[in-house]
């Protein structure tokens, strides 16, 4: 896991400079036709990369965006009206058949399909109108780090590239040094703090929520935490009632409006006794900062790092861990 964290910044560079031909050809003819709506189907940590996405195809370019259930196809075999569609297909191993049977019932239906995949030789990629490799290379460990970073970086270049947005599309090549950088801050701190942790909430807001997923569930994975992720606005509702005295909360809050608010809401459970762990926003987590779009992708790297060192001081083994494949073949 820390061989391959170390990897990612290589990972980004080389999958930006790889796709840009196709990213130019998708982006020209997203313009042409825009599709009414983008859907993306995804499962587990490429699930959190789509829902980091969301955020930045619908800020930068309006395009609603919507999360497709898989199940509607693998098991219900239910027809699809989804012409115009842009569907978003992500995934490490593109061999998962539920993600399959969606991505053909989809294609069959009339929708454009882009797959995000680091097996550019996979089934999935075989349905592709549009592929996209992720680049990313052989992933070992069973936690996936640079695959979902690198699926990350793919659906914000499709934005990007699509938008014609000048300061992302500025901003975009900056980013494996933002990761390059990231990897190396000191996040101690968390370490020691959620070591006695045995449930926890991880907030995030726009950008950085699909991250505060990603967080959530890493943490199950590689430290048999019970991490909960939660919007900063929803936290305030029911999940609020849970802190209590020493309860962690660790806030990923970009440089932005919603990153104040994530701050803010993580200092407000701290004054209830809760233990705000706030990574930007002034908080003891140092982060890289840049484009607020952006600056989610070069957070999990630094957070990648706290969960593989969380683990070990936690005597737990972060490549392997008890009960779990790497690769998941859903129906």
């Amino acid at each position: 896991m820390a061989r391959e964290i170390e990897e990612t910044p290589g990972v980004v560079e080389r999958q930006l400079h790889a796709n840009a031909r196709a990213l130019a050809k998708l982006a020209e003819r997203l313009r042409r036709a825009p599709p009414s709506v983008v859907v993306t189907c995804a499962r587990g940590s490429s699930d959190h990369a789509a829902s980091y996405g969301k955020y930045v195809i619908e800020t930068l370019l309006g395009v609603p965006v919507a999360s497709a259930a898989p199940s509607v196809a693998s098991l219900y075999d239910s027809p699809l009206q989804a012409r115009g569609a842009l569907l978003l297909a992500i995934s490490q191993s593109g061999r998962s058949p539920d993600l399959l049977a969606t991505a053909e019932a989809y294609r069959a239906a009339g929708a454009h399909i882009v797959a995000l995949v680091n097996e550019p030789d996979s089934p999935l990629a075989d349905l592709a109108d549009t592929l996209l490799p992720l680049h990313a290379g052989p992933e070992l460990a069973v936690a996936a780090t640079k695959s979902c970073i690198a699926a990350m970086t793919g659906v914000a270049a499709i934005a990007a590239a699509w938008s014609d947005n000048e300061a992302v599309n500025k901003a975009l090549p900056t980013l494996p040094r933002m990761i390059e950088q990231a990897v190396t801050l000191d996040w101690s701190a968390a370490v020691d703090a959620l070591r006695p942790a045995k449930q926890m909430f991880v907030l995030g807001r726009g950008y950085s929520f699909g991250v505060a997923q990603e967080a959530a569930l890493k943490l199950k994975e590689t430290c048999a935490i019970q991490a909960e992720p939660f919007s900063s606005a929803e936290v305030r509702h029911g999940p609020m009632r849970v802190i209590d005295k020493g309860f962690p909360v660790l806030a990923f809050a970009t440089s932005d409006s919603a990153g104040a608010d994530v701050a803010s809401t993580a200092r407000e459970f701290g004054q209830w006794g809760a233990v705000p762990l706030i990574a930007g926003q002034g908080g003891a987590l140092p982060i890289v900062t840049g484009h607020p779009a952006l600056e989610p992708i070069a957070m999990l790297a630094s957070f990648y790092r706290l969960a593989e060192q969380l683990s070990l001081e936690l005597g737990m083994n972060p490549d392997a861990p008890r009960g779990l494949a790497k690769v998941t073949k859903t129906r």
